[in-house]
Order: C-alpha cells, then sequence, then structure tokens
C-alpha cells in the first residue's frame, strides 16, 4: 500500500459511470462494475463512487448497485450522494461501504456530520466541498453538484466541519474539474493549514506530477476521475491505473 493514497473518483449517473469537464457536460464511460473489476486487477488500494445526480433528483442512495459494488470490489470504497439521514447512513454501512460522503446535507444541516461521527465515528465520516470562484475571484462553496452558491467561504466552512467531528474533507475545485492542468494547489493549502483533518486534494489531475505537486501543498490524499478513465489526446475511455512503481517514483522524497 503507498504512504499516499492515490484514489480513482468514479461518478455514477443512474447505473452508469460518466466524466464531465466544471461539473457538466458529463458523457458515459461505462458500467460501474467492469470498472471495480478492472481496478482489482490493478489492486488500487480504494475508491471513490459518487452519485451525482441522486441529490439533484431528490432520490434515496442507489442501494442495489451499492451493494453490487460491495460484492466485487476487493478494495474499501466509500460511496457519496443522496443521503440526508442517519437511517440512509447506517444501511449505506451494512452494504459494505467503509465511509460515507456528505456534501449538500452538510451544508444544509451541518449537525448530520456530528450526528453520523458519533454513530460510526469521525474516520468513516468524509465531507466532499465543491469549491468555485465568483466574478471577484473569491473561492466559495457550491453545493447541489455544483449548481448552488452556498456563499461560503471554504476555509471557514473546512473549520466549522474539523469542529463537527468530519474525519476527512474531500476537496473538489469545480474550475479545474477534467482539466488535466492540475490541482488548484492555493486552495489546497489554505484548506490544508487550517483544519487539521486530512484533506484529499480532488479535480484536475493531468499526469503524476499533479499528485506529489498536491501534497507538497498538504493535501494528504489525491483522489483523480479523468486521469483513470481517459487515455491520450482524444480521450478515448480506458479504466486503469500506473504501476505502483510509477507512484513511488512520483512520491519518492515526501
Amino acid at each position: 500500500m503507498l504512504a499516499t493514497r492515490v484514489v480513482p473518483t468514479l461518478l455514477l449517473k443512474n447505473t452508469g459511470l460518466v466524466k464531465g469537464v466544471k461539473f457538466c457536460n458529463h458523457q458515459y464511460v461505462g458500467d460501474p462494475i467492469n470498472a471495480v473489476k478492472i481496478f482489482n486487477d490493478k489492486e488500487v488500494d480504494e475508491l471513490v463512487f459518487l452519485d451525482i445526480t441522486a441529490t439533484i433528483d431528490g432520490r434515496e442512495p442507489n442501494y442495489e448497485l451499492i451493494e453490487d459494488i460491495a460484492s466485487q470490489a476487493f478494495m474499501p470504497f466509500s460511496y457519496g450522494g443522496g443521503i440526508k439521514t442517519i437511517p440512509q447512513i447506517e444501511r449505506i454501512f451494512s452494504l459494505g461501504v467503509e465511509k460515507i460522503i456528505l456534501n449538500t446535507s452538510a451544508c444544509e444541516d451541518i449537525s448530520l456530520v456530528r450526528q453520523a461521527a458519533k454513530i460510526t465515528g469521525s474516520q468513516s465520516i468524509v465531507v466532499s466541498i465543491d469549491v468555485k470562484k465568483n466574478l471577484f475571484g473569491n473561492y466559495r462553496v457550491f453545493s447541489r453538484s455544483g449548481k448552488l452558491d452556498t456563499k461560503r467561504d471554504p476555509v471557514e466552512y473546512a473549520k466549522e466541519l474539523a469542529d463537527f467531528g468530519v474525519g476527512e474533507i474531500m476537496l473538489n475545485s469545480i474550475d479545474n474539474d477534467g482539466n488535466g492542468k492540475g490541482y488548484d494547489l492555493k486552495l489546497v493549502q489554505s484548506i490544508s493549514e487550517a483544519v487539521g483533518v486530512p484533506v484529499i486534494a480532488s479535480c484536475g489531475a493531468g499526469q503524476l506530477s499533479h499528485f506529489k505537486d498536491a501534497v507538497d501543498a498538504g493535501a494528504s490524499a489525491v483522489a483523480a476521475g479523468s486521469m483513470f478513465v481517459f487515455h491520450g489526446k482524444h480521450k478515448a475511455v480506458l479504466i486503469t491505473y500506473p504501476e505502483y512503481k510509477e507512484l513511488t517514483k512520483t512520491f519518492k522524497g515526501n
């Protein structure tokens, strides 16, 4: 297992996998169960599944699909999307999920983070923070799959989450999502310095060096989507993952 986690993030829409740019224009990239089997073969340490339409559609998590994923995954995985209540969280954990990821529900009722942490332990509770710059260049937290500006400052929000017992923060830059030009390192550094909980840098990775850049900026782990589902300049769909020796070489010296 790598000292720094490198986590594929897979986006669910209905029962398929999709990937977009800046949280928009999502295209179908495959079947989630087939992707899990490929990542099993690649000996990936951890996966993230995010249902990007559950909250928008006002529906509960797809428990049947989650159970199917759990039955096939040889590695721990986290799930987020449509989670609003403690009973839902308990049900998801009963299916074999290691961590749950909250986003909109935490923005709307931060006490859910504390309630969940008390039941399952902080280490199992992740909050995903979607961040975008406004017209004045200031960072703002967005919810509802990047559609609603909450007017919150991400650093202050991260501090609140830490106070409410969050175990980990997944930090997503909407502006960098899918561009392959690297993470928003200023954002990663500001959040990492503000809180004492691990930060997963997400959105923007296009090459291995970007992982090291994020860790140097303070991230405890890195996540990527396009890098693990697309190949080449024409973005042909190819589910893949780097060899461990490549990743070890990337992080050497950290």
